[in-house]
């Protein structure tokens, strides 16, 4: 498990020195953390921990170091300390968030790492950076070289969302839906929760307009794409029921009627979330070759070196990373349990 700092002027930082002090995290990986060493220490210091580590000089050398109680360290010299202001936004820190991430992606594709969780970053900085993508995943997914249907899951324990549309203006939203498109996202998220360890999950299918449409009095898109599509998964195994009105599907949800929620834009599903859990939540690149994993929250940088940082949400993103890279691992080893 490779997991990077986020952003240096961020809360990133400290959060994995926190995560990784818990001694309960190197049992469930063999993990290495890449970045600027000054970074580390600094991270370290305003967590108030001492996290000691093993120094290797590449990934390479990672695959097949045995499990250890301390994790290894990959120092990047990525950025100058005198170019971060803790809390602030700086090309220069996107600039290092991105040649951090690609130097993790580079190794997962050389078998070197099994999965990657990353601390929280800023997009706005890394489009100063030099990002030429409207996000994150799209970076991953171009870098990466896939093809196929790929989207954000955000995650809340036993509760997973994805969407048809992210990180587009709300106006452009219609224009995103398509019945081909909720099924992709719909199946995506399914074989996802089963490569995760969920055995039979169940997927809602969230309406686009007011009270599901009204039965087209506010809207058609229940009728002419939503509904359709649901049956298409319906006839193709896929157990999914729909359209709901998104002002109770996540009802049904949370009492764990659905594990899967397919919303039609960005917000639908992010505020559900964050409502029911902020500082639990976890966000999935869903459709990547490799297991790759965040906590949905930001970068925080009203709060950054102040050493109050929740840690929660990134000790969830390293078990669902690391849950899913382990069965990942199984599967190419032939195990038929992989998954279960």
């Amino acid at each position: 498990m490779a997991l990077t700092l986020g952003d240096p002027a961020g809360i990133g930082p400290e959060l994995i020195a926190k995560l990784l002090s818990r001694p309960d995290v190197h049992e469930e990986a063999n993990v290495v953390v890449v970045g600027d060493i000054w970074v580390w220490n600094a991270g370290q210091q305003t967590a108030g921990v001492a996290v000691p580590t093993h120094p290797v000089a590449t990934l390479a050398e990672v695959r097949d170091r045995p499990q250890q109680d301390r994790p290894a360290f990959v120092p990047v010299a990525s950025i100058d300390a005198g170019k971060v202001r803790c809390g602030h936004v700086a090309a220069e820190c996107g600039a290092s968030v991105l040649q951090v991430l690609n130097l993790c992606m580079d190794a997962a594709q050389a078998a070197h790492v099994d999965a990657i969780c990353f601390a929280p970053l800023n997009k706005h900085a890394m489009k100063l950076g030099g990002l030429r993508h409207e996000d994150e995943l799209h970076h991953f997914a171009a870098y990466l070289g896939v093809q196929g249907y790929f989207c954000e899951f955000n995650t809340l324990g036993r509760l997973w969302t994805s969407r048809v549309s992210s990180h587009i203006p709300l106006k452009d939203a219609a224009r995103a839906l398509s019945q081909e498109r909720i099924v992709a996202a719909a199946r995506l998220i399914h074989q996802s929760l089963r490569d995760s360890g969920f055995p039979d999950p169940r997927v809602a299918v969230a309406a686009f307009n007011p009270h599901a449409g009204d039965g087209g009095m506010c809207g058609r898109e229940e009728i002419d794409i939503i509904a359709p599509a649901v049956r298409t998964l319906q006839e193709a195994g896929v157990p999914a029921e729909g359209p709901f009105p998104a002002d109770t599907v996540f009802l049904k949800a949370r009492d764990g009627h659905y594990q899967a929620v397919v919303t039609m834009y960005h917000d639908q599903g992010q505020i559900a979330i964050k409502l029911l859990g902020f500082s639990r939540g976890v966000t999935v690149q869903g459709g990547l070759p490799i297991p790759i994993t965040t906590p949905a929250h930001g970068t925080a940088f009203d709060i950054a070196g102040r050493g109050v940082a929740d840690v929660n949400a990134t000790h969830n993103a390293f078990r669902i990373a690391a849950r899913m890279g382990s069965n990942q691992l199984r599967a190419r080893q032939g195990d038929p349990l992989a998954g279960e």
